[in-house]
C-alpha cells in the first residue's frame, strides 16, 4: 500500500463494533447511576496504564524515565478537561481494540497475557523470565496492581463529553495516534506529531457538554478525586488552568496501604471522620492483611458514639469497598447487619466485578471476604473487653443492642457473642453482667438461667415477677430490647443452663432455698377452702380473659401477676409479634395470686356474700392491675374506671360513716 493510501486510511471514519451506538446509549444512560463516575473511570484507566508500564520496565528499564504520574488539566476557556497519564500508551491497533470495541478490555487482555504459564511457551524467553521475576516478588503469584475494564469504563465519558479525544503513544515507539469520536456511531484513529504527542503515555480530552461545565471546578474534581481515586497506585495532580502550577490530589498510596507502624494515630483519627462523617473518636481501630487463599486489606473502626440512623429498616453495613485501590462501592454489603455500626475498608485485589463496577458480583471470594471480616472483628471486640473493660463496656452501651442481633440471626457466632454480651439484672440494674458472672452465682438447687422480657429497664426491675426470685437470692436477667424475645427464644442455653422466663409456666423455685427462713415458709400445697372457691370465682368472673387463675410461688409482695402458659411464646414476645401483625390468635394469660396478700385473704372472706358484684369488681382491678403492671393497658378502660369509682366510693363513705 502507497503511502498515500495509509495517510487516506488514517483519516477514515471507522463505525463501532459490535452495535456500539446502541450499546454506548445503553451505557451511558442506564447503567451508571452517578455522573461522577467517569472521572473514577479514567483515572482507574490512567493508573492501568502506569501499572503496565511499570511491569514492561522490569524487562526494560529504559521505557519509563520518571516517576509515574497521573495529571487533570482543566482549560475553562477551551471547556475542555484533560487526563494524562505517562504509562504504557496506546498503538493504533491497541486504540481500535480497545476504543472501538465495547466488550473488548486491554486489561482483561493483558491480564490472559500473563496468565500464560513461562514453561508453557506461550511467552518470548525474556517475557517468561520476567513473570518469574515477579512471582517471586509477590511470594508465588504473578501479582500486577491492575484495575478495570479499560474498553467499558472508558464510554462512562459521554456523560458529560459531547466529543473525546485520546492522544497515545506507545512507550518505545516512534509513533503516536489521536483517537476520536462524538460516541454517535463511529470513531477516527489519525496519525499525531510527535511533538505534540506524551512522551510516552496516554492524554484524554473531555469536550464537555454545557450541562457538564461544572466539572471544570477544582473543588468539585478535588471532591470526586478523594472520594473515589484517592487510594490509586499512582500521584494525581491538578492544573488549574493551563499556565498554573500542578497542584497534588493524592500521593499515590492510600493511608490502609502503608505499614501500621508508619501510621500515627491521628493520622487513623483523620481518615474515620473523613470515613464515618462523624468527629467523635473511634473506640476501637482495626487494621490488618488478610494472606492467604485470599488477600485483601481491611481498615475498620467502631464509633464511640451512636450514628443518628443506627436503627433505620435501611441501614446495613457501611463498607467502602476497593478493587486494588479503586473505590467500587461505599455502601457494600460486607458486614451482617449486627455489625453495621462499624465503619471500614476493604481493598482486595482479585474480586469479580460486573460490568460497570457500581456492583460486585456474588462470588465464593466475596464470600469468604465477609466472613473473614466479621470473624476478625469480633476477635478484636472481644480482645478489646477482656483488655480494657471500661472502653469495650463504652461500646456495650452504644451498640450491645445491635450486637445482641447476632444471637438470633447467626446462631453459629452466639458462643462468642456470648462472651462479649453485658446485662442488666435484678441485682445489678445498672447493668455489665457477663453470663459468666451470672453461672458464677447460681443459687442452691438452680438449674435455669432465668430471665425477664419487657420494654423499659426500670419497669422491669420493679416486676412483681421477680419478688420470689429476689426472697431466694436468685438473679434474674432484666432483657429491655425487642431483640431480645427473639435470641432467648431460639438460645439453647449457655454452659448448659436453659434460658427460663420468669413470667411463662411453673416458677420452679420452690426448690431453692429462702434467704431467710423465718420470713415466711412455702405457700401451701393446696390453698385454704375458701381460697380455692375464690379462685374457681374468679376464673368463673375472667372466663373470656384468664385460661387460669392459680396460687403462686413468685409473688412475696403483690397480690397477683400474669404469666404466660408453658406452652406458647412469651408474652413479651406475643406483644412484638401482634405489633407488626404476625400473630394470629393471642393465647390467654395465666393470672398468678399470692394467697398470703392481704387484699386476696379479705376477697377470700367475701365468697358467699350476697356482695358478688364487689368480689367482680375487685377480681377485675386485680386483673387490670396485674396488667399495668407489664406496661399495658387495662383490658376495658371506661369500665376499670367505673369499677374503680364504685370501690373508692364505698371505701370512703364507710370511711365518713
Amino acid at each position: 500500500m502507497s503511502e498515500a493510501a495509509g495517510q487516506s486510511q488514517s483519516f477514515q471514519a471507522q463505525p463501532f463494533q459490535a452495535d456500539v451506538a446502541r450499546l454506548l446509549h445503553l451505557m451511558v444512560h442506564s447503567i451508571y447511576s452517578d455522573r461522577d463516575i467517569f472521572l473514577r473511570e479514567l483515572l482507574s484507566n490512567a493508573a492501568d496504564a502506569c501499572e503496565k508500564l511499570r511491569y514492561e520496565a522490569l524487562a526494560d528499564p529504559a521505557l519509563a524515565k520518571q516517576p509515574f504520574n497521573i495529571t487533570i488539566g482543566v482549560d475553562k476557556d477551551a471547556g475542555t478537561l484533560a487526563i494524562e497519564d505517562n504509562g504504557v500508551g496506546m498503538t493504533r491497533e491497541d486504540l481500535a481494540d480497545s476504543l472501538g470495541t465495547i466488550a473488548r478490555s486491554g486489561t482483561r487482555a493483558f491480564l490472559d497475557r500473563l496468565g500464560a504459564r513461562p514453561e508453557s511457551g506461550e511467552l518470548s524467553p525474556q517475557e517468561a523470565e520476567d513473570v518469574r521475576e515477579t512471582e517471586l516478588e509477590s511470594k508465588g503469584g504473578a501479582h500486577v496492581d491492575l484495575i478495570g475494564q479499560f474498553g467499558i469504563g472508558f464510554y462512562s465519558a459521554f456523560m458529560v463529553a459531547d466529543r473525546v479525544e485520546v492522544f497515545s503513544r506507545r512507550a518505545g515507539s516512534d509513533e503516536a495516534f489521536v483517537w476520536s469520536s462524538d460516541g454517535k456511531g463511529s470513531f477516527t484513529i489519525t496519525p499525531l506529531d510527535l511533538d505534540h504527542a506524551p512522551e510516552h503515555g496516554t492524554r484524554v480530552v473531555l469536550h464537555l457538554t454545557e450541562a457538564s461545565k461544572d466539572y471544570l471546578d477544582a473543588h468539585k474534581i478535588e471532591g470526586i478525586v478523594r472520594e473515589h481515586s484517592s487510594a490509586l497506585a499512582a500521584p494525581i495532580e491538578l492544573v488549574e488552568s493551563p499556565d498554573a502550577e500542578p497542584r497534588r490530589l493524592s500521593d499515590g498510596q492510600a493511608l490502609w496501604t502503608k505499614p501500621k507502624s508508619a501510621i500515627t494515630p491521628e493520622e487513623y483519627a483523620d481518615f474515620y471522620h473523613t470515613l464515618a462523617g462523624q468527629f467523635d473518636a473511634p473506640a476501637l481501630t482495626v487494621h490488618w492483611r488478610a494472606e492467604g487463599r485470599h488477600e485483601y486489606t481491611v481498615l475498620a473502626f467502631v464509633p464511640s458514639s451512636r450514628p443518628f440512623d443506627l436503627f433505620n429498616p435501611e441501614r446495613h453495613g457501611r463498607a467502602r469497598l476497593y478493587v486494588r485501590h479503586v473505590l467500587i462501592t461505599d455502601d457494600a454489603d460486607v458486614l451482617p447487619r449486627w455489625l453495621r455500626f462499624v465503619r471500614l475498608v476493604v481493598d482486595s485485589a482479585d474480586l469479580p466485578l460486573n460490568v460497570s463496577r457500581e456492583m460486585i458480583q456474588e462470588s465464593p471470594v466475596f464470600g469468604a471476604i465477609k466472613k473473614g471480616v466479621a470473624n476478625k472483628i469480633l476477635h478484636e471486640l472481644t480482645k478489646l473487653a477482656e483488655n480494657d473493660s471500661a472502653k469495650f463496656d463504652d461500646v456495650w452501651k452504644h451498640f450491645g443492642v445491635v450486637l445482641k442481633e447476632g444471637l438470633y440471626e447467626e446462631p453459629e457466632k452466639r458462643d462468642a457473642l456470648f462472651a462479649l454480651a453485658r446485662f442488666a439484672s435484678s441485682s445489678h440494674p445498672e447493668g455489665g453482667r457477663t453470663l459468666k458472672d451470672y453461672i458464677a452465682g447460681l443459687k442452691e438447687n438452680q438449674t435455669a438461667i432465668y430471665y425477664l422480657l419487657g420494654d423499659d429497664l426500670k419497669r422491669l426491675a420493679a416486676s412483681p415477677q421477680l419478688e420470689g426470685f429476689a426472697a431466694r437470692g436468685v438473679e434474674v436477667l432484666l432483657l429491655p430490647d425487642p431483640i431480645d424475645a427473639f435470641w432467648v427464644s431460639t438460645a439453647v442455653g449457655y454452659e448448659g443452663k436453659p434460658f427460663k422466663s420468669v413470667t411463662q409456666g411453673a416458677a420452679d423455685i420452690a426448690s431453692i432455698p429462702l434467704l431467710d427462713a423465718a420470713a415466711g415458709e412455702a405457700p401451701e400445697a393446696q390453698p385454704p377452702a375458701g381460697l380455692a372457691a375464690l379462685f374457681a370465682l374468679m376464673k368463673q368472673t375472667l372466663e373470656d380473659s384468664v385460661a387460669e387463675v392459680r396460687a403462686s410461688d413468685r409473688l412475696a409482695q403483690s397480690p397477683a401477676c400474669l404469666i404466660a402458659p408453658d406452652r406458647g411464646p412469651d408474652r413479651r414476645l406475643e406483644q412484638l409479634l401482634a405489633e407488626h401483625g404476625q400473630l394470629g390468635a393471642a393465647t390467654k394469660p395465666i393470672l398468678e395470686i399470692n394467697p398470703k396478700h392481704p387484699l386476696i385473704q379479705a376477697l377470700a372472706s367475701l365468697v358467699g356474700s350476697p356482695d358478688r358484684q364487689k368480689i367482680e369488681d375487685i377480681t377485675w382491678l386485680i386483673f387490670d392491675e396485674a396488667r399495668l403492671m407489664e406496661g399495658e393497658k387495662p383490658a376495658n378502660a371506661p369500665e376499670f374506671a367505673t369499677r374503680l369509682t364504685r370501690i373508692l366510693l364505698e371505701a370512703a363513705e364507710r370511711s365518713s360513716a
